[in-house]
């Protein structure tokens, strides 16, 4: 018999910190024109707030299944803590943006330890058949987090100032290190593989270099055809290459590419990867939308975003509990269906579309995502044996910070080509309904885009099977 864990205070301590991390994320993404301001910084440099956070993750998250054999898993909660503690408090008091800059790469190296190690764990110590909920409670944490985020942010910039969305964060972050300290249990073992620096160089330089490529491309000032987007691109897709031809040809790889022989495991990856597309791309959008189409107040546009988001996050149990009783096929296939109805009527919105459609369209667009991304991960990481439990999470997380960073990139660059184009045309392009009428032909364009990532995945899901999982060394069925 396999060993019973104290499930509840283990998955407390690792839920709350992920909550946190999540959420002060996209928190400071909606105070950015205040910290413009504040801080005497352009748009591009502002940008960084978000691009160092990516960078960092794209960084250290592929090297998070090396991490997660060499330390248990008290040391990297605790290492995950220490950093977005102090990351947070250096965030408070920081009176400059190259300060709130290095608090913002200590809070991605605690958010890029815990990813990794929250889905590692419930892998570890819930049994097969009770996975999807399990997986649904962390997709409830990681979607809840980013809804309440620009909502709660908004408030904190009109009443008190943004220093306080790091400081409303730290009492809980002290409470989930604490309770961690307390409750916390050791479930990982530690095999400690032989560390290969060549590889770890690579995949930096690899992973680092396409993220930053696209998120270089995606602040919108230097287009895909800036010398730096297409070396940083072209640089990171080489040493990816190198990487992974070195990863094969090791015994003991840093990023074991044997996850790949797993067929559910790969569209598992390429649906969390579509999903991490949709979401960021929408997230970006929209607001923009509300705000320069329609012009309605940042606060305006986070409570609109509001209900969508926040049903996608009461979901995930929901569906992960029904993947558990009827498998994913039932779900992934329909959900990416109403994702592809709901994009394509976003492709045609107008100016005199109300706001009322628009909030229906966007809780269309998350409940049908929610129906995806949980069920679609854990069938895929359930066909994986138990020793590459740790490389396939870090495979997904890496992949989802690249799908992050592309579906931001590409959709910020169809957004802003489409209003250039309109601008270019128009007779005034100053006037502020002409303005407004750009950012609305943009935004379509950036929405067919979506609508035809999301068709993609539609007809990749008519693949997806329910697998046969490990159970006591036993493959048997889960149904």
């Amino acid at each position: 018999m396999g060993r019973t864990y104290k499930v509840v205070p283990i998955m407390t301590a690792l839920l709350v910190s992920g909550f946190i991390g999540m959420f002060s994320e996209t928190a400071l993404n909606i105070a950015i024109s205040n910290l413009m301001q504040v801080l005497h910084i352009t748009e591009t440099t502002a940008q960084w707030l978000t691009t160092g956070y990516l960078l960092t993750l794209g960084i250290l998250v592929p090297v998070s299944g090396l991490l997660l054999q060499w330390f248990s898993t008290r040391q990297l909660f605790i290492a995950s803590l220490s950093f977005s503690i102090v990351g947070t408090i250096v965030a408070a008091l920081a009176p400059t943006f190259e300060v709130l800059m290095v608090s913002r790469v200590l809070q991605a190296i605690g958010t890029g330890l815990l990813l990794p190690l929250l889905f590692n764990t419930v892998l570890l110590i819930f049994p097969p058949e009770k996975r999807g909920s399990a997986m649904g409670t962390i997709g409830l944490v990681i979607m809840f987090a980013p809804a309440t985020g620009p909502t709660v942010s908004g408030l904190l910039i009109e009443y008190l100032s943004w220093h306080w969305i790091f400081w409303l964060s730290l009492p809980f972050l002290v409470f989930a290190l604490v309770f961690g300290l307390l409750y916390l249990e050791n479930v990982s073992d530690i095999t400690r593989p032989k560390i290969d620096i060549l590889s770890i160089v690579l995949s930096t330089i690899g992973f680092g270099g396409v993220v930053f490529g696209f998120s270089k491309a995606g602040e919108g000032t230097e287009g895909w055809g800036h010398p730096i987007v297409i070396a940083s691109i072209s640089v990171g897709l080489v040493a990816l290459l190198l990487f992974t031809i070195r990863q094969l040809r090791m015994k003991q790889p840093v990023m074991n590419l044997q996850v790949f022989k797993y067929p559910m495991f790969i569209i598992g990856l390429l649906m969390v990867f579509a999903c991490m597309m949709l979401i960021l791309a929408s997230m970006l959008v929209l607001p923009l939308y509300l705000q320069k189409g329609m012009g309605l107040s940042a606060f305006v546009a986070g409570l609109m975003l509001l209900p969508g988001s926040l049903l996608n996050g009461f979901m995930s149990p929901v569906m992960g509990r029904m993947f558990d009783k009827y498998g994913p096929r039932g779900l992934v296939i329909p959900g990416l269906a109403i994702v592809s109805a709901s994009l394509w009527f976003f492709s045609e919105i107008t100016l005199a579309s109300s706001i009322f459609f628009i909030v229906v369209l966007h809780i269309c667009l998350m409940f049908g995502i929610s129906m995806v991304w949980m069920p679609a991960q854990t069938n895929g990481l359930n066909q994986l044996p138990m020793e590459l439990y740790p490389h396939g999470t870090a495979v997904i997380n890496t992949l989802q910070q690249v799908g992050g960073a592309i579906g931001t990139a590409v959709a910020v660059s169809i957004l802003t080509s489409g209003m250039g184009e309109y601008l270019a045309q128009s007779a005034n392009p100053k006037e502020l309904t002409e303005i407004m009428q750009a950012m609305n032909v943009g935004s379509q364009g950036a929405f067919q885009f979506a609508m035809i990532v999301s068709i993609i995945g539609l007809a990749l899901a008519l693949f997806i099977r329910r697998v046969k999982v490990e159970h006591n060394g036993m493959k048997m069925p889960t149904h």
